[in-house]
C-alpha cells in the first residue's frame, strides 16, 4: 500500500477451525456436521469486515514464518489489508483458534495465541519507532485493539503516552479475557465493545439488559461503553446519557466472529460521519446478516 492506512487492528491473526452441526450439542457429543477453516481472530477478523466497508487497514500482530503464516499473509494482502507492520518470527508457529458450534451456539472453543503472547511489545514497535507515531508524537487516528494480548501489555498500552492521541476501540477476545480491559476503566482511556456477560464480569454483578450494563460500565470510568446482548437491544453509553437499539430479527446459524463484525460496522459507519444511533443501527444489521448467512463449504 503507497498510502497511510485509514486505521490499525492490533491483537490477534491467525486461523479458524471451527465445527458446526445442526443438533444440540452435550459434552461428548460425537455428530455429523461441517469443519471450515479460514482466517480468524479478532484483529483479523475486525480489519478484514472493515475492509470490506471501504477502509484499509493495517495489522499489527504476531504470524510465525512457517506455511500456514505465509499462507494468511498472502490472503490477507489479497483482501486489501496493509500487513507491512506484522511481527514475524522463525521460532514461533501461526496461531488458531478451535470452535465447536451446535444448534444453541458456541459449545467450546480454545484459542492458540501463544505466538502473540510471546511477541508482547514487539508488535508495538511501529507506534514508538516513528513509523506510525512516538510517545513525542503519538498516532492519531483510529485503533482497534483486541483482548488477546496478555494483560501486562494491555495495562502498559491504556497507560502508554503513544496511544494518548488515538480514537482507541477495544474488545476482549470473549468472556474469559474480559478483566483485561480492566485498565481502560482505571484509565478512562478508549471505546468499550462487550457482550452482556462481558460487562458483568468487568462490573462484578450480572445485568438484566444492555443498557444497564452501558451505565454501570460508566459509572466504573469507561470513557464510552457499547454493550450487545443478543437478540435484544444493544446500548451505547457516554457520561451524558445512553441510546439503545434493536437487533432486527433473523435465523441464526453461525456465532463466531458476530461481535467483531459488529465493532467493524459501528467504527466503519463512525468513520463516515454516521450519528451514533445511526452507528449502532448499522452494527446491529452487520451482525445480524452475519450470523444468518450462508456458511461456506
Amino acid at each position: 500500500m503507497t498510502r497511510p492506512p485509514d486505521i490499525l487492528c492490533i491483537g490477534s491473526v491467525l486461523w479458524d477451525i471451527i465445527g458446526r452441526a445442526p443438533s444440540a450439542m452435550r459434552p461428548g457429543a460425537d455428530v455429523p456436521g461441517r469443519i471450515t477453516r479460514g482466517p480468524g481472530g479478532v484483529a483479523l477478523n475486525i480489519a478484514l469486515s472493515l475492509a470490506h466497508f471501504g477502509l484499509r487497514p493495517a495489522l499489527l500482530s504476531a504470524v510465525g514464518r512457517d506455511a500456514p503464516g505465509e499462507e494468511l499473509l498472502v490472503l490477507c494482502a489479497a483482501r486489501g489489508l496493509d500487513t507491512s507492520h506484522v511481527w514475524r518470527a522463525s521460532e514461533l508457529s501461526t496461531d488458531q483458534y478451535m470452535a465447536i458450534e451446535g444448534a444453541g451456539g458456541l459449545v467450546a472453543a480454545i484459542a492458540d495465541a501463544h505466538s502473540l503472547e510471546a511477541a508482547g511489545d514487539r508488535i508495538l514497535a511501529p507506534l514508538h519507532d516513528g513509523t506510525l507515531g512516538s510517545a513525542a508524537n503519538p498516532h492519531t487516528g483510529p485503533i482497534a485493539l483486541d483482548g488477546n494480548l496478555t494483560t501486562a501489555l494491555l495495562t502498559q498500552i491504556a497507560h502508554d503516552p503513544a496511544f494518548s492521541a488515538a480514537d482507541l476501540r477495544i474488545a476482549p477476545a470473549s468472556p474469559g479475557k474480559a478483566e483485561r480491559l480492566l485498565p481502560f476503566l482505571q484509565t478512562g482511556r478508549g471505546i468499550l465493545y462487550v457482550n452482556l456477560e462481558e460487562a458483568g464480569i468487568l462490573c462484578g454483578r450480572p445485568f438484566a439488559t444492555a443498557a444497564g450494563a452501558a451505565e454501570a460500565l460508566i459509572a466504573r470510568g469507561a470513557a464510552r461503553a457499547i454493550v450487545t446482548n443478543g437478540a435484544a437491544p444493544a446500548a451505547d453509553a457516554e457520561p451524558d446519557g445512553v441510546l439503545t437499539g434493536q437487533p432486527p430479527p433473523v435465523l441464526v446459524t453461525r456465532v463466531t466472529g458476530a461481535g467483531d463484525t459488529f465493532m467493524a460496522a459501528h467504527i466503519a459507519a463512525e468513520c463516515t460521519g454516521a450519528s451514533r444511533a445511526t452507528a449502532l443501527d448499522r452494527a446491529l444489521q452487520a451482525a445480524a446478516t452475519h450470523v444468518s448467512s450462508e456458511i461456506a463449504p
